[in-house]
């Protein structure tokens, strides 16, 4: 080993409980998409204190920003943080299911958890800058601000926007969410297409509904049949889409969408009808031409919940993401670093908690409760063998993120380590609860943080010193794409360059009140 990385891999040692804490942080902070106001912050304002350079609110995008550090010449190397919690994951670092204090159980809280995903690569990346510092290496470190994964949002707008074309390569980690992608790096089979969008139904003549009461001009009148209103019109969409699902694509490789009803229609107990409602969809799929065909059975069946309940439909487009482009170079440089750094351990404080985990659920604790798979390494070749099992041969990708935006701008990689995950007796499965809990506690997501920002280090320094190793990674990449950016094999970004960020419509966010900040669903003591 180099004494850069060893170096390198020295920093994350001697910061383990600064990154610890710095987690504990984002974690508690729980923001979720396009909301995430604290965090965003949080992260610019370590960034600039480090020497970073940054751009807030990158690609018009309130909670993105874009920050780089600069010393000479050199190769320009990225990584990103990411920051969303999911609403209705609320949950405290502990071993029994409980809100955090004082927030509702339907508040948001980190589910994958994207929390330890951006320290980690702000670990590996400060790690990074700090060699560079030390000897005097010449290049650029990026790190990007990416908001709202969860709706695959703003990669595909920095894409679309330019932000990517000048890089020479880049880091992508995620916390293990599957087997076999778990402590290893993706070969192949990376994620592929996601689509979202919002539905947006009104009813804006209400008087004009063929059974509106002709005698009376009072719409209030309580005799009267009123017309259907916009929710109506968004459950005929969403049962549409529900009971054509069979006839929108075939029932081979691994397609799905799910919704989201953003705003429900403003009734009251009067007879009006609700004059607005919202729903976002969100579609994973193999191929942009399956994606396209998703969305117009959609649109066919928007028109006709719209018709029959005398309302209009609107669609307004919240991302396109591409599929990954494979890069073997930056994938094996990768996981060479990650085994030279080893897979997580959970030591018996650790197992402790696990255990007690086990026997508040009623289970009789196990001595070593942990997924013996969270502690071993895959080489990515094997993993990508097991992968393609449960696939069919025909099929290109598998689950969506919107990392792939950078594979088509240079050579990227896609890192796995895994989180803490227990050993289940045979026809037991946890609670959401459990995972929630074990990413927020210290003692069982640190050694995940800690291995993911060491290897992310390592290779960031390899990146900077190792000549040839960047020529090959970027020989590969122009290689696949015919040319490089706007080669002949190249995709380019799927939205338009002058694409708005739908930001401003009606996510879930923490609000500040008379009582003080609370999640939009308040706190109840019956709950």
């Amino acid at each position: 080993m180099s004494r850069y990385k060893e170096f390198a891999l020295d920093w994350v040692e001697r910061h383990r409980q600064q990154l610890s804490d710095w987690h504990q942080v984002i974690w508690h902070y729980a923001e979720p998409a396009f909301r995430e106001y604290k965090s965003s912050a949080w992260y610019v304002a370590l960034l600039e204190a480090e020497g970073f350079t940054v751009e807030r609110g990158s690609g018009g995008m309130p909670t993105a920003f874009c920050a780089t550090f600069t010393q000479g010449q050199g190769p320009l190397l990225a990584t990103y943080g990411e920051y969303d919690a999911v609403p209705g994951n609320c949950q405290a670092a502990t071993t029994r299911k409980q809100p955090r204090d004082g927030l509702s159980r339907f508040a948001p809280g980190h589910t994958d958890p994207h929390s330890a995903l951006g320290i980690s690569a702000l670990g590996g990346a400060l790690a990074a800058k700090a060699t560079m510092v030390e000897f005097g290496l010449q290049g650029s470190i990026r790190f990007f601000g990416e908001p709202a994964e969860k709706l695959r949002a703003s990669k595909p707008v920095h894409a679309a926007k330019g932000y990517y074309d000048d890089l020479d390569a880049a880091i992508s980690f995620h916390p293990t969410y599957m087997l076999p992608l778990n402590n290893t790096t993706t070969w192949d089979t990376h994620c592929g297409i996601a689509y979202a969008y919002i539905y947006s139904f009104t009813c804006e003549e209400p008087e004009q509904w063929i059974a509106a009461d002709r005698y009376s001009p009072i719409p209030q009148n309580h005799l009267a049949a009123r017309a259907p209103g916009a929710n109506d019109a968004l459950v005929h969409f969403y049962t549409l889409n529900e009971s054509l699902r069979r006839s929108t694509l075939p029932f081979t490789g691994l397609w799905s969408y799910n919704e989201a009803i953003l705003t429900a229609g403003q009734a009251t107990a009067d007879n009006l009808p609700p004059h607005l409602s919202q729903i976002q969809y969100l579609l994973r799929c193999d191929s942009i031409e399956q994606a396209e065909t998703i969305s117009q059975v959609m649109d066919n069946n928007a028109a006709a919940a719209a018709m029959a309940t005398g309302c209009r439909w609107k669609k307004t487009w919240v991302c396109k993401s591409r599929g990954g482009l494979p890069n073997h170079v930056m994938a094996q440089a990768t996981y060479d670093n990650l085994a030279a750094v080893g897979a997580p351990k959970w030591n018996e404080e650790a197992r402790e908690i696990a255990r007690q985990i086990q026997r508040n659920l009623g289970l009789e604790a196990m001595e070593r409760p942990f997924l013996p798979a969270t502690e071993a390494l895959i080489e990515p070749q094997e993993c990508e063998r097991q992968l393609r099992l449960q696939m069919p041969a025909w099929q290109n990708y598998l689950t969506s993120d919107d990392y792939p935006e950078y594979t088509w701008h240079c050579p990227t990689v896609r890192l796995l380590v895994a989180r803490p995950m227990l050993s289940a007796p045979p026809g037991t499965v946890y609670p959401d609860w459990v995972s929630n809990a074990l990413g927020g506690i210290r003692q069982t997501i640190d050694p995940m943080i800690e291995v993911a920002a060491k290897t992310i280090a390592a290779t960031l320094v390899d990146l900077l010193t190792d000549e040839a190793l960047l020529a090959a990674a970027k020989a590969e990449f122009v290689e696949r794409t015919g040319g490089g950016i706007g080669g002949s094999g190249w995709q380019a970004p799927l939205l338009p360059k002058d694409f708005q960020v739908p930001h401003d419509f009606r996510w879930p966010e923490y609000i500040r009140t008379a009582r003080g900040e609370e999640w939009w669903i308040p706190a109840r003591a019956d709950e």
